[in-house]
C-alpha cells in the first residue's frame, strides 16, 4: 500500500454500528470473513516507546485523510547496504555465467579474456568451457533454482532457532565458501581442463546458493522490522494539512528503496566484471564480488547495536500446520464442486480457541488473533503461486538474452553488459513512481493496491517478452545465415546487422514490470505474514522463483536456433496467461487488503524487539 491508497473501511463501520445497535461488545467484529477479536475503539492511544500522543484514526478520518509514510529508520539504511553488497557479489558473479559456460576460450587465452592483436574487439565475446546455449542456460536456470528454494531452510532456523541476525551471519559464511570455490574453477590451471572446471564450478554454485538462500529469505524482513511503528495515527503537518501516517506505506517505501538498492549493487557488479573477464579473465571476475562480499558481515557487526532483532519462536511451523489440519477438517473433498463450495465458508472460525473453549487441544496456546494472522499468511501464499510465470519471462534476462545480444552488432560494447539496463531502468524509475507516478494515480481517484499493481506487473512482463520475440524473428530475418544465428557467430563470425541496443526496450519494460510485481511481492510477505513466522512467507514468495526455473527447464529444448522466436513466444503468453489467472483467483481477496492489514496484533509469542546480545 502506498503513501496516499484511499482505504475503504465501510465494513469496519458497518460492523460497528451494528455491534452497538444490538448491545454487542466490539470484541467480537467479522470483516469480510475475517474476525478481528479485538477491534480498537474509534478513537484509541497508541503506546510505542515515545508515541504516547499519536492518536489512531477514526473510521471517518480513515475514509478522508492523506496517508503518508512515515520516516525511515537510520538501521534500515546500514541493512540496505549490506544487501547492495550481496547483491553486487551475487549478480556480480551470476553476470559471466553464460559467457564462462557458453563460449570457447578466445584464441590464444588462458583466462577466458580477449587477446590484444589477436581477438576481435568488436564483436567477439569472452570463454572459456564453450558448452553451448542449451549447457549454458540449464546451469544457470539450475544456479536459480537451486538459490531460491534454499530460502525455505534458512527460514526455518531463523523463526524457530537462530534468529535473523544469525541465520544471515551464518549464510554469509556458506556464500564465502561457495565464491572461492568458484574462484578457483576459473584460474588458468583450472579452466584449461573443461571437464576437472566444470565439475568444481557445480560445487561453487551449490555451496553459494545454500549460503544465498540463507541470506534473502531474512534480509528482506530484517530491514522492514527496522519501524517501529505498527498501527496507524493522525499527524498535523507544518502546513496544518492532517494526514494518516501509515505503517504500510512506510513499509512500502521501504522495499521500494531497498530494491533499489539491490539493483545499484547488481548494475555496479555486473558491469565491473564484465569488462574484468573482458580485459583480464573469469578469475577476477569471481575475486572481486568475493571481496565487496566481505563487507557484509563487517557491517552487520558493526551495527549490531543499533538493530531491532526479532528472537526466534521455538516450533511455531507445527502449531501453525495443526491450526491449519483443524481448520480443514471435514473440508476435505475430490469433488470439485464441493470443494468450491466449501471454500465459501469460515473454516478458520471452527479453530479458534474461543470457539473450542475448554475443549480445544493441548498445543493451542495461542489466541484468537494469531489464527486470523495464520490465515492471512496463507492467503498471502496462495497469491505467490502465479509468480513462477512471472519469473519465466524474467529469467530470459538472466540467458537467452544475453545470447541474443552476442549474435547482434556490438559495437565494442561487452554482449553481457546490455542486460544492465535493467537495473539502471529500476534506479531510474523506482523514485519516478514514488514521487510522481503513484501519487498521480492517487489523485485520479484509483486505488492501486498491491494486488492491482502485481496483475500490472504480470502484463508489462508479457509485452517485454513480446518485444524479445519480435527482435528475435528480425535477427532470423536480416540475419547472413537465416535461423542459425549462433552458428553465424561460433563458426563464420559473422553477426546480424541490428544493433544491440534494440534490446534496450525489452530490459525497460522488464525493470518496470519488477517495480510493480516484485517488489509488491516484497511488501505483501512482509506485511501478511503472522510477526514470527515473516520469513518463512518471504521464502514462499522467493520459492517461486526456483518453481519457475523448474518449468524453464521444460523449455531448454526451445532454447537453441531456430526455435528461439517460439522461446520468447511461449513465454510471453504464459505471462499473460498468469496475469489473467492472478487476478480472477485474487480478486475477491482485494476487497479485503485493508480489512487484513487492520487486523489485531496477536499477543502469542509477542514480537517483542529485542537485542541478542541481552539475551
Amino acid at each position: 500500500m502506498n503513501a496516499s491508497d484511499p482505504v475503504d473501511v465501510a465494513d469496519i463501520a458497518k460492523s460497528r454500528a451494528a455491534a452497538h445497535d444490538v448491545g454487542v461488545n466490539e470484541k467480537a467484529i467479522v470483516v469480510d470473513e475475517m474476525t478481528i477479536d479485538t477491534a480498537p475503539p474509534l478513537r484509541e492511544v497508541s503506546i510505542h516507546d515515545d508515541s504516547m500522543d499519536k492518536a489512531a484514526p477514526t473510521a471517518e478520518e480513515l475514509a478522508t485523510l492523506r496517508r503518508v509514510a512515515g520516516k525511515l529508520p537510520v538501521a534500515a539504511y546500514s541493512v540496505a547496504f549490506v544487501e547492495l553488497c550481496e547483491r553486487f557479489s551475487y549478480y556480480g558473479t551470476t553476470a559471466v555465467f553464460v559467457n564462462f559456460i557458453q563460449r570457447p576460450l578466445p584464441d590464444g587465452s588462458s583466462t577466458g579474456a580477449l587477446v590484444p592483436g589477436v581477438s576481435d574487439w568488436s564483436n567477439e565475446s569472452p570463454g572459456a568451457l564453450g558448452m553451448g546455449q542449451q549447457a549454458s542456460t540449464g546451469l544457470t536456470l539450475f544456479n536459480s533454482f537451486w538459490s531460491y528454494i534454499m530460502p525455505l531452510f534458512g527460514a526455518m532456523i531463523a523463526d524457530q532457532y537462530w534468529g535473523r541476525y544469525r541465520t544471515i551471519m551464518s549464510a554469509i559464511a556458506c556464500a564465502l565458501v561457495g565464491h572461492i570455490i568458484l574462484i578457483v574453477s576459473a584460474i588458468p590451471q583450472v579452466i584449461q581442463h573443461p571437464n576437472g572446471a566444470i565439475g568444481c564450478f557445480s560445487i561453487g554454485l551449490i555451496i553459494m546458493g545454500i549460503g544465498t538462500g540463507g541470506f534473502k529469505a531474512n534480509i528482506a524482513p530484517l530491514i522492514a522490522e527496522q519501524y517501529r511503528e505498527d498501527k496507524p495515527y493522525v499527524m498535523t503537518l507544518e502546513s496544518g494539512e492532517r494526514v494518516i501516517v501509515d505503517p504500510s506505506a512506510t513499509v512500502a517505501r521501504i522495499y521500494l528503496y531497498f530494491y533499489m538498492m539491490v539493483n545499484t549493487g547488481s548494475f555496479v557488479g555486473q558491469i565491473a566484471m564484465v569488462y574484468a573477464e573482458r580485459y583480464v579473465g573469469f578469475w577476477l571476475s569471481y575475486l572481486l564480488p568475493t571481496a565487496m562480499f566481505c563487507l557484509c558481515p563487517l557491517v552487520l557487526l558493526l551495527c549490531k547495536k543499533q538493530y531491532i532483532l526479532t528472537p526466534p519462536s521455538g516450533s511455531i511451523y507445527g502449531k501453525a500446520f495443526k491450526l491449519w489440519m483443524l481448520a480443514m477438517k471435514g473440508h476435505w473433498s475430490l469433488n470439485p464442486v464441493r470443494w468450491f463450495k466449501s471454500s465459501d465458508t469460515d473454516i478458520w472460525a471452527v479453530a479458534k480457541p474461543s470457539y473450542l473453549g475448554p475443549n480445544k487441544p493441548a498445543w493451542m496456546d495461542f489466541d484468537d488473533a494469531w489464527v486470523d494472522e495464520v490465515r492471512r499468511g496463507l492467503m498471502a501464499c496462495r497469491v505467490f503461486l502465479w509468480y513462477p510465470l512471472y519469473w519465466l519471462a524474467y529469467n530470459q534476462m538472466l540467458n537467452n538474452l544475453t545470447s541474443q545480444a552476442a549474435t547482434m552488432k556490438l559495437g565494442g560494447v561487452p554482449n553481457d553488459i546490455i542486460n544492465n539496463l535493467n537495473p539502471i531502468a529500476l534506479i531510474i524509475f523506482i523514485p519516478i513512481f514514488d514521487h510522481i507516478v503513484y501519487p498521480m494515480i492517487r489523485k485520479m481517484g484509483f486505488n492501486f493496491t498491491p494486488l492491482k499493481r502485481i496483475t500490472a506487473g504480470f502484463i508489462m512482463a508479457a509485452l517485454s517478452m513480446v518485444v524479445a520475440a519480435v527482435t528475435q524473428h528480425y535477427i532470423y530475418k536480416m540475419g547472413p545465415c537465416g535461423d542459425q544465428a549462433n552458428y553465424c557467430l561460433e563458426v563464420k563470425h559473422e553477426h546480424t546487422n541490428i544493433s544491440v541496443w534494440i534490446q534496450a526496450l525489452t530490459y525497460i519494460m522488464g525493470g518496470i514490470s519488477e517495480i510493480f510485481a516484485s517488489v509488491t511481492s516484497l511488501e505483501y510477505a512482509y506485511t501478511k505474514a503472522p510477526k514470527n513466522m515473516r520469513s518463512l512467507v518471504q521464502a514462499v514468495s522467493l520459492l517461486m522463483n526456483a518453481f519457475s526455473s523448474a518449468i524453464g527447464q521444460a523449455f531448454i529444448g526451445l532454447a537453441d536456433d531456430p526455435l528461439l522466436v517460439w522461446n520468447y513466444t511461449v513465454v510471453a503468453i504464459l505471462a499473460f496467461v498468469g496475469a489473467i489467472g492472478f487476478w480472477a483467483t485474487n480478486y475477491k481477496l482485494d476487497a479485503q487488503e485493508d480489512a487484513m492489514n487492520m487486523l489485531p496484533d496477536s499477543e502469542f509469542t509477542p514480537h517483542v524487539a529485542v537485542d541478542e546480545e541481552r539475551k
